[in-house]
């Protein structure tokens, strides 16, 4: 069974980037099975579907527009995601989702959980670092992540005994 952790966002605009950059990070700091792939999806859009056509378990790490408190951390099962997801305002929302039902068309649509973190700046200006709570969100966010794999008996072995750092 392969399991595929994608990291989504724009790198270029600070928090927007998160998925991107708490994948390097956790790419770092455990090693994962071969039988999980982590991958860079940046604002690929389509050029996402074979990756996510290959995999049983897709497990997305990206931003959410929401009026929580920045660094506020959410896990959504695909349909609640497309519930609760806000008016899209950048080109990675509109054609992941479209991406998703692309492979639903083709009966290659995994098993797809979302976790997710409200941002403190989210569009503006160019700016390729995050704002402070995003790196403070990144044990957060990798506890969730180590409990939503868990649940799927995958059990990555930690490299650095320290804790996760930015």
């Amino acid at each position: 069974m392969q399991t595929t952790i994608l990291g989504l966002g724009n790198t270029l605009l600070g928090d927007e980037g998160f998925g991107v950059h708490f994948l390097k990070v956790i790419a770092k700091e455990y090693s994962f099975p071969e039988t999980l792939t982590l991958v860079d999806g940046g604002t690929l859009s389509y050029g996402l579907l074979d990756i996510i056509s290959s995999c049983n378990k897709l497990l997305v790490i990206d931003v959410i527009k929401s009026n929580d408190k920045p660094g506020s951390i959410y896990r959504f099962t695909r349909t609640e995601m497309e519930l609760n997801r806000s008016t899209p305002t950048s080109a990675h929302e509109v054609e992941f989702f479209d991406v998703l039902n692309k492979a639903e068309m083709i009966d290659d649509l995994p098993e797809t959980i979302f976790l997710c973190i409200t941002p403190q700046k989210y569009g503006g200006e160019m700016n390729l670092a995050m704002t402070p709570i995003m790196y403070e969100s990144f044990p957060a966010m990798t506890a969730l992540l180590l409990k939503e794999l868990a649940c799927w008996q995958i059990i990555p072995n930690q490299l650095n005994h320290s804790p996760i750092s930015t």
